[in-house]
């Protein structure tokens, strides 16, 4: 009998067509976030599975399933218990490298549009509120000259920084580990600590995975020890910042935000609706259409190659001794 393989979403291209030749698939479009309960029951028969970040594969989840591979469809993976999966054997893979430039690209779209105020002057001109050139009309901040921080120097931070440096932006980072002398030649970055970072920086970046560490990293002590009139950009996942501290700081401490991720998602926090120094995206980062497609061929990949014997390339980091 063939394995049944259930998707949690209809994802772009022809990758999920390659599946169903080989495996029984049954593929889902539900057009909200999936709870637990929902997700136990789709994923209660299946052999394996293709989810979304924002599936909660938790520990109820897997113990009642017979599921043997989860495929993130997603660089990240903190909505799967990894130490409960890999004890039952379960093999977890994701979509790393894939969506580095979308990303990267996403986050130059946040800081031109957080730092030119386009959305507001778009919404102005929409308003037919403009009347014509006028020396005071929606100035905002030049980038030249001015000082990025980057928190988390990794592929998406890398690639930040590179689209960083024609813009006139002197460079600063901070993560565990330094980069080696000539990766930081090459970006003309210099490694700091955070306080510094967020006292020095103009920009701050976030390009972090979310761990024990970097849960609530920027707390309301943090936030408010930035650099006054900074702008703080956030692509990566919305629990490394405080949002309520946020949102006080940004009525009276910051030039503006820049947001395509968020604490509670897909919750936004009402006061962040309210505000018109804040750019809001729906966590598009990687939504370029090429980018998709090339994540649904790597999360099918990974289930092909798991049910034909082989360890499946995308295996995650923490298993790949284990398969």
């Amino acid at each position: 009998m063939k394995p049944f393989i259930v998707v949690t979403a209809k994802l772009p291209g022809t990758a999920v067509s390659t599946l169903k030749k080989k495996f029984k698939v049954k593929e889902y479009n539900f057009k909200k976030t999936l709870n637990e309960d929902e997700l136990l029951l789709i994923l209660k028969d299946a052999d394996g599975a293709i989810t979304l970040l924002s599936d909660p594969v938790t520990k109820r989840v897997l113990e009642n399933s017979k599921v043997k591979i989860i495929s993130n469809y997603a660089v990240g993976y903190n909505n799967i218990d990894v130490q409960f999966a890999t004890e039952k054997g379960i093999a977890i893979t994701n979509t790393p490298d894939v969506l580095t430039d979308a990303t990267a690209d996403i986050t130059l779209s946040l800081i031109l549009s957080v730092s030119r105020r386009i959305v507001e002057a778009d919404k102005f001109v929409r308003k037919r509120k403009f009347k014509g050139w006028a020396p005071q009309l929606f100035l905002g901040m030049d980038l030249k000259g001015k000082t990025i921080g980057i928190i988390g120097m990794g592929r998406i931070g890398k690639a930040v920084a590179r689209r960083c440096i024609p813009f006139g932006l002197k460079i600063l980072y901070t993560q565990r580990k330094r980069l080696i002398p000539s990766e930081e030649e090459a970006l003309n970055a210099t490694f700091i600590d955070l306080e510094k970072l967020l006292q020095e920086s103009d920009i701050v970046s976030i390009h972090s995975p979310l761990t024990k560490e970097t849960d609530n990293l920027l707390n309301r002590e943090k936030i408010f020890s930035m650099k006054k009139g900074a702008i703080l950009i956030n692509t990566a996942r919305g629990q490394i910042v405080d949002e309520e501290s946020l949102c006080d700081a940004l009525k009276e401490h910051l030039f503006g935000a820049g947001l395509d991720v968020y604490e509670k998602e897909p919750v936004v926090n009402s006061r962040l609706l309210k505000m018109k120094n804040v750019v809001l995206l729906p966590h598009i980062g990687s939504s370029g259409r090429e980018t998709r497609e090339e994540m649904a061929e790597m999360a099918v990949n990974s289930i092909i190659s798991f049910f034909e014997g082989k360890t499946p390339v995308n295996i995650i980091k923490e298993q790949k001794n284990g398969f």
